[in-house]
């Protein structure tokens, strides 16, 4: 099983100091925790895309490229690449060049963005934010799969005799997830191709993920990938630790009272009642996290969200160091003890896709099957 982190990147006040880095210092930041991300062995670090204030990451493959030359092991990732907004052909060649650069450590996950001003400022309308999800997407795979493509559809002019270059690495495209928190469309559309399904699992209840991952499970089966249990499913998470559960709510608590997210709404207590969240020691979210298995079944990837709400660069080195050497040994030895036979431990990635070869589950699909959903749509 996978495990790392995700950044949304936010420039954020820290409300114990009143100081607010600068961008310079959150970008260096993010760079710093993904290096200390493999240094305690977590497996993925995930980088969102936003295009607004008080974000920084704009550019995730010029940030992932970077940080790529700094690591040795760790799978970078995003968490979103906006599908929606982005062009498809830009897209296609963004990650395969990163593909190159990182040796195929890489792979991304698919998003339509919720933040509505993006839209026009991309010429898009958010009205048409399924529509685009679904042609843009059709036009990535096959720009990633064909040598020459002839094209046309809604959003964007036609391509005649178009090849994409760099070709993905080894012939082979990165790995997709498809993140979404309410649209059961991008559930199924994960379960159309086959590809995975991530719920960043932090704003709604259980209830609520239960149901949107067993949708794409079902799903996922309708469309003869495997059976519902082998679908690949991420899920997200926030914690926060100390060696005693009243130490951790005290630290967090301004932390939370303040964020820009969260902040000024339910109690801290209410949240993590509601909601993933934990605060507490590590053996409390040792015990929450692997009750995620219980609500949505075994499954290949857990992202934790640390560096968000103004917390210092320090305190997210020490959170990752505890999550990394007392959290993280434990959850790999307990689900995998619990896992089935015949469902995958880890997602795909290049080297077992390559190793497969162009017929394996999660990677092709028939060029019918993606023609029929595009005209669906």
């Amino acid at each position: 099983m996978q495990f790392g982190i995700f950044s949304v990147g936010d420039v954020t006040m820290d409300p114990t100091t009143g100081r607010t880095p600068t961008e310079a210092e959150r970008i260096q930041a993010m760079v710093r925790i993904a290096r200390k991300a493999e240094e305690v062995g977590l497996d993925v670090f995930a980088t969102g895309e936003h295009h607004n204030p008080p974000f920084v990451p704009s550019s995730p493959t010029t940030m992932l490229g970077y940080i790529a030359a700094q690591t040795q092991n760790l799978v970078l990732s995003t968490s979103t690449t906006l599908i929606t907004t982005n062009d498809p052909v830009k897209i296609a060649e963004d990650f395969a060049m990163l593909q190159h650069l990182a040796g195929g450590r890489v792979d991304l996950m698919m998003g339509r963005g919720n933040t509505g001003p993006v839209y026009p400022w991309f010429g898009k309308d958010i009205r048409d934010g399924i529509p685009l999800a679904v042609e843009n997407y059709h036009l990535l795979r096959r720009l990633w799969r064909e040598h020459r493509v002839d094209w046309e559809g809604k959003f964007r002019t036609p391509l005649q005799g178009y090849t994409s270059t760099p070709a993905p690495l080894d012939g082979t495209p990165p790995f997709v997830w498809h993140g979404s928190i309410r649209s059961p469309e991008i559930a199924e559309q994960a379960a159309y191709y086959g590809d995975g399904f991530f719920h960043n699992n932090i704003f709604w209840d259980q209830h609520h993920t239960r149901q949107m991952v067993n949708l794409y499970r079902r799903r996922f089966e309708h469309y003869g990938h495997g059976a519902a249990e082998q679908a690949i499913v991420g899920l997200g998470g926030q914690v926060f630790m100390a060696e005693t559960e009243a130490e951790a709510k005290r630290i967090f608590r301004p932390y939370f009272d303040n964020a820009p997210v969260y902040g000024h709404g339910p109690s801290m207590e209410d949240f993590t009642e509601l909601t993933p969240l934990t605060v507490g020691t590590p053996e409390q979210v040792i015990e929450r996290t692997l009750g995620f298995a219980d609500n949505v079944g075994d499954y290949q990837r857990q992202l934790f969200l640390m560096d968000h709400a103004g917390l210092p660069l320090e305190m997210v080195l020490e959170q990752l160091e505890i999550l990394g050497k007392e959290v993280v040994p434990v959850l790999r030895k307990e689900f995998e003890a619990r896992r089935p036979a015949g469902v995958p431990s880890d997602p795909p990635t290049h080297a077992s896709l390559v190793a497969a070869g162009p017929g394996a589950p999660h990677h092709l699909v028939e060029p019918a099957r993606e023609r029929t959903l595009a005209e669906k749509n």
